[in-house]
């Protein structure tokens, strides 16, 4: 049964699932996650239709909920948004530079509703002016690709001063990884939150064993922010498990990038196709993955201290809506008590 509690965008609830790469969220756990009520956003294939067709088929075989689907627009991307248009998907998550009006009404022609994902408030009034449906304002302590500088307790209540009383539902991003920091994401005027590091160490996250087993022994104080890895193609910085190898390598000059001259370090098939890995690439390792997956990079938020244990992904979401619930509940009857109803004094006659 669907958990009905903050739903927002036309879904039963607020847990937006990130749309990991390069196939981490793959179609078993955004179904999973649709399933149970939230939204779930494939990670998309860069620029190839039949690819993201295929994913999109797969997941609509596991689910018969609405779900999207997540680009960069760093990279060319026409290929695959056109697929998200004509298998009608329910949303599509934007991420890493400009989204103009003309782009978000021709989504909204498709019936696919716009979900903009901003580090900072420049970024977010474009959305604004560009009329999207949703803002999810990222902060710094998040994983993975990082566009912004700002941690997200300063960074979310200004973003939801600036939307004001428009139509836009505000998510928020970032250490978002027990229900605690849900209820936090509401009393700071946020609709919904989306989850990355949690989601990786679900049962159905298409992320190798490793790497799942991995978020269970690092902390808060046990990640970094860095450019280092596929500087070839794209510098851009990331959130990363301070892993004896990224300690290592983490101050390694800015020549350093995972070009030919770099060892192979392993082999993955992502998306059907065999992809080589040599060190400092920017993919995770996934279920195929052979070779020094010690020697790999794992993204990861500074939430990654509150990830305790690998659960099915409903269960995560069922943790996350019980969890709210029950906070908000006790905050209720600890600081807004029920007014005590005066004694009506006794008379004799």
């Amino acid at each position: 049964m669907a958990l009905k509690f903050g739903g927002i965008l036309g879904f039963d609830n607020g847990i937006v699932l990130a749309p990991m790469g390069p196939d981490v969220a793959g179609p078993k756990l955004v179904a999973a996650v649709a399933n149970a009520g939230g939204i779930g956003l494939l990670a998309s294939p860069s620029n190839n239709y039949d690819m993201t067709q295929k994913a999109i088929t797969e997941t609509k075989r596991l689910t018969s909920k609405p779900f999207g689907a997540g680009i960069l627009l760093e990279f060319e991307n026409t290929r695959t948004v056109q697929a998200i248009f004509d298998e009608k998907l329910a949303c599509l998550q934007v991420y890493w530079g400009d989204y103009p009006k003309e782009m978000v009404d021709e989504a909204h022609k498709n019936g696919v509703k716009v979900l903009h994902q901003i580090g900072s408030i420049k970024e977010a009034e474009k959305a604004i002016a560009a009329g999207v449906d949703c803002i999810i304002a990222q902060g710094v302590e998040a994983g993975g690709h990082i566009i912004g500088t700002i941690g997200l307790i300063a960074l979310l209540p200004r973003v939801v001063d600036v939307v004001g009383d428009k139509d836009i539902a505000v998510v928020a991003a970032g250490s978002i990884t027990d229900p605690r920091c849900y209820v936090a994401a509401l009393a700071l005027g946020a609709k919904g939150v989306c989850l990355g590091t949690r989601f990786i160490a679900s049962k159905e996250a298409y992320a190798h064993d490793y790497y799942k087993e991995q978020l269970l022994h690092y902390t808060e104080a046990d990640t970094d922010r860095t450019d280092l890895y596929s500087r070839a193609s794209w510098r851009a910085p990331v959130r990363c498990l301070n892993t004896p190898f990224h300690n290592q390598w983490k101050n390694a000059p800015e020549s350093a990038e995972n070009n030919d001259e770099q060892p192979i370090i392993g082999y993955s098939v992502i998306y059907g196709g065999e992809t080589v890995l040599r060190r400092f690439a920017g993919q995770v390792p996934n279920p195929t993955t052979s070779g020094e997956l010690e020697n790999m990079v794992y993204y990861a938020g500074q939430g990654v201290g509150l990830v305790r244990d690998i659960l099915p992904a409903a269960e995560i979401v069922q943790n996350f809506v019980d969890g709210a619930k029950k906070i908000i509940k006790e905050f209720n009857e600890k600081y807004n008590p029920p007014e005590s109803v005066p004694a009506v004094p006794l008379t004799s006659s």
